[in-house]
């Protein structure tokens, strides 16, 4: 597997960068999950007593002291099957968490949301990037919120939506056609007025794929660096992690290891993770290694 040289670097937030070096091991996502649904950590936030926000923020503190590089806070889930919620019940469950994170920490924050009402709110509060899994398309108004805002922006591929999106998902060249639409994202954005150096790309592994298709996707990444934006990939504990390892019962933090290393030897810059620390770990132990001697 090649990439192509020279690699995006640097990706602009709202008011930070975060540097995506050539070279370096990628940065952390960290994923902080408040919603009761969500395929690996629904309802972690959630007791008898309903949803406790301080539980969601010390695990997003959590994450943050363990080099995750950026929290992305989700309020909706967009597991297989997933039913949407309301915008208000949304923005019930982000808010409050998006304002705790910021008041103590200095690690940037993102909005997994594709309601711009939501993103509106949030961006108030101090949030850094809007993760949107439908590419900036599911609102009308989301592609002008994030250009007024200067918001970093992730633009992510999915085939259908979450609730229909893996009954037999069908591509003639899942490669060819993730980056013609993620190309052609990239072209309505800055169309919009987002400026590139604020705009990365999820091929959005999982989301209307096979295991197959997300295989592909991953040894064929150079296409998707042609583009020549910073990239994101979210595997953590997905499905096909337990199809490729034989066992949907496991947890899969192995797996996600494993895959981890993979795509950082593809020059992935950014990796959404659940598990920051031992992600973390294996990828400066295959840097020390792999990567260039300093």
């Amino acid at each position: 597997m090649t990439t192509p040289t020279p690699m995006a670097t640097d990706w602009k937030l709202r008011t930070k960068t975060l540097a995506v070096r050539e070279g370096d091991a990628p940065l952390l996502v960290g994923v902080v999950n408040v919603t009761p649904d969500s395929f690996s950590d629904g309802g972690r936030f959630f007791g008898s007593g309903g949803f406790d926000p301080e539980r969601a923020i010390e695990h997003g503190l959590r994450l943050a002291g363990e080099g995750a590089a950026l929290l992305d806070v989700g309020g909706e889930s967009t597991r297989p099957g997933a039913e949407p919620v309301s915008a208000k019940e949304e923005l019930g469950r982000v808010l409050p968490v998006v304002e705790g994170l910021v008041r103590q920490l200095d690690t940037p924050i993102s909005i997994d949301t594709s309601k711009a009402s939501v993103a509106r709110a949030v961006l108030e509060a101090g949030v850094e990037v809007v993760n949107d899994v439908t590419g900036l398309e599911g609102d009308a108004d989301m592609l002008a919120l994030a250009a007024d805002a200067g918001a970093g922006v992730c633009v992510m591929h999915m085939r259908g939506e979450p609730r229909t999106m893996q009954r037999d998902p069908q591509y003639t060249d899942v490669a060819t056609e993730v980056a013609a639409y993620l190309s052609g994202r990239l072209d309505a954005l800055t169309a919009a007025g987002v400026a590139p150096e604020r705009i990365c790309l999820d091929p959005g592994l999982g989301f209307g794929k096979t295991t197959a298709h997300n295989l592909e996707l991953v040894h064929r990444l150079d296409e998707l660096h042609a583009l020549g934006q910073p990239l994101l990939v979210g595997h953590s504990r997905k499905r096909f992690l337990g199809e490729i390892i034989g066992d949907m019962e496991a947890d899969r933090t192995a797996a996600t290891i494993g895959a981890a290393v993979a795509l950082a030897s593809a020059g992935v810059q950014l990796i959404r993770v659940h598990d920051v620390r031992p992600v973390r770990e294996a990828l400066l132990a295959w840097r020390a290694c792999w990567g260039p001697q300093t």
